[in-house]
């Protein structure tokens, strides 16, 4: 799953939660259940979020959403493998870019 945000300092929870495709119920529940999502509230509690948060939150969206696991597996998986979980992530992720321009390629000739 490609997200396409523009490049802006903090994202509200709707820009998110309609870049992901999900409720924003969900992402405040995943605000909640995992540590790593920190995003910043303020005075009236509007959460907004940072490109790091983003980040994470595609990282917690592939391992729930994409790869099946559940919330106390991903939490597992995120404390113990964060690193080579990350390393995979962002490999998986070039190589969907690869595969999205080579159709588009395919598609132009």
């Amino acid at each position: 799953m490609h997200i396409n945000l523009p490049e802006k300092l903090y994202y509200s929870i709707g820009e998110v939660a309609e870049a992901f495709s999900v409720n924003t119920s969900l992402i405040r529940f995943w605000e909640k259940e995992f540590d790593v999502l920190k995003p910043k509230k303020n005075a009236k509690g509007n959460r907004k979020f940072t490109p790091q948060d983003i980040k994470n939150l595609e990282l917690i969206y592939h391992l729930v959403k994409e790869r099946g696991f559940t919330l106390e597996g991903a939490k597992i998986h995120l404390k113990e493998n964060k690193q080579k979980t990350l390393d995979q992530f962002q490999i998986i992720r070039k190589l969907e870019s690869v595969k999205a321009e080579l159709l588009k390629i395919k598609e132009h000739l």
